[in-house]
């Protein structure tokens, strides 16, 4: 599900069952990312796969990236798999205006 910077912000910091996943390369990861997150580079696709796996498919994940296509992708392949809840965050880390780890 795509939600605007607010509302994934808002819930994504509320979630008790909720985990932000970085999945951008570890280099982007590197230079900024939202705070607690996990990075799971979408671009390395046997790690990525790997460590989906190890997920627990019940938790809420909120997903970004650098402008929302992988967040996305990684999202759609998530439900695919059986993840029940997943939050794509729209226009990623460069349109983020939340509080970011440098």
């Amino acid at each position: 599900m795509d939600l605007d910077q607010s509302s994934w912000e808002k819930q994504s910091i509320t979630d008790k069952k909720g985990t932000i996943l970085d999945v951008r390369t570890l280099e982007e990861f590197e230079i900024s990312r939202i705070p607690n997150s996990k990075n799971i580079d979408f671009y390395n696709p046997q790690n990525f796969m790997l460590e989906i796996e190890k997920l627990d498919k019940d938790n809420n994940y909120y997903i970004y990236c650098r402008t929302g296509v992988r967040s996305a992708n990684s999202c759609a392949l998530m439900k695919e798999l059986g993840f029940k809840n997943t939050f794509n965050l729209v226009g990623g880390i460069v349109e983020w205006n939340g509080k970011l780890i440098n």
